[in-house]
């Protein structure tokens, strides 16, 4: 009696778009980075222990170690990356500054995906609403983004502040705003998807027994669309850190003390020519978790994607 080889462990689908996700160089990097920027925002603060706020006149306007070192000029190792005009650290300001900007791209990117993802599947399985759903996405598509945006700041800052704090209104005024205003793409991806998968065989079974709608729709809509929403996640990321800093730079973001990426930009635009350095860092910071993120989302799309794993 010839005995039978045992059966290979039955692998995860999650493995398999793993393995696919590893093979895209630029994602694996652009993971790394923000890796990487998401540690030095959060845990960095902690570990350099400089209060962003802290003013040292006598030490103002230091440049970064390198700077001095080639050119001589006045720089100090207790502040590596320079001080401000007011001899605030560059080094713990962009620190507290990412931790905002980070803070407010998650945020708005998550309301934006629940507010896309509802509108989307509804859209899809209803056929009765399809159309006023449609038709409203189209709407607020056709709807210029910016100046939308800047007139919401106009009008509920002042209300928001006296109500949660110049802080906290603020930051509720961003993310609304911004997760308000970019749900569209996610609803017309979510809704076509659905139009398909609702025809299935399993789906149309489902209906056949009397499956209620909404169990359904969670049960078996919602977790064959992840995919297009995640691709969506890492765009609408983005999407939201350079929206919130093209507001923090025409300065309708937070207040002078509360640092965020944009807001450093705004502050160091006066004094770009003799101190470069305090453009660039902020601005490095915005591009690289911008382009890190966009190629997260190359490499998830390509991962997700049934036909090319295993290619």
């Amino acid at each position: 009696m010839t005995e039978t080889a045992p059966l290979p462990p039955v692998r995860s689908q999650w493995w398999d778009v793993w393995d696919q996700f590893r093979q895209h160089r630029g994602a694996m990097i652009g993971l790394g980075f923000l890796i990487f920027i998401t540690l030095f925002v959060i845990i960095g603060p902690s570990l350099w222990g400089l209060d962003p706020n802290e003013t040292d006149i006598r030490n103002k306007n230091l440049r970064p170690f390198y700077t001095g070192i080639l050119s001589g000029e006045k720089w100090s190792w207790a502040h590596p990356l320079g001080s401000d005009n007011l001899g605030r650290d560059v080094l713990a300001n962009l620190m507290q500054g990412g931790q905002i900007s980070m803070a407010v791209g998650w945020t708005a990117m998550i309301l934006s995906l629940v507010i896309g993802t509802l509108v989307g599947v509804l859209a899809g399985f209803f056929r009765r609403i399809d159309g006023l759903l449609m038709r409203f996405t189209d709407l607020v598509l056709s709807l210029p983004l910016l100046p939308l945006l800047l007139v919401m700041m106009l009008l509920f800052r002042d209300t928001l502040r006296a109500a949660f704090g110049p802080e906290t209104g603020i930051f509720i005024l961003i993310v609304v705003g911004i997760g308000v205003t970019s749900w569209m793409h996610t609803a017309r991806i979510v809704r076509g998807d659905v139009l398909t998968i609702k025809e299935r065989e399993y789906v149309l079974a489902a209906r056949s027994i009397g499956t209620p709608a909404r169990r359904i729709i969670t049960r078996h809509l919602l977790p064959n669309v992840m995919s297009p929403i995640m691709v969506s996640a890492t765009l609408g990321l983005a999407s939201a850190i350079i929206t919130e800093s093209a507001l923090s730079f025409l300065g309708l973001g937070f207040p002078s003390d509360f640092p965020t990426w944009g807001k450093l930009l705004f502050d160091s635009v006066d004094r770009m020519a003799s101190f470069p350095e305090r453009v660039i860092w902020p601005g490095l910071c915005i591009s690289l978790t911008v382009l890190s993120v966009n190629y997260i989302g190359d490499g998830l799309r390509d991962a997700l994607d049934p036909r090319l794993r295993g290619q």
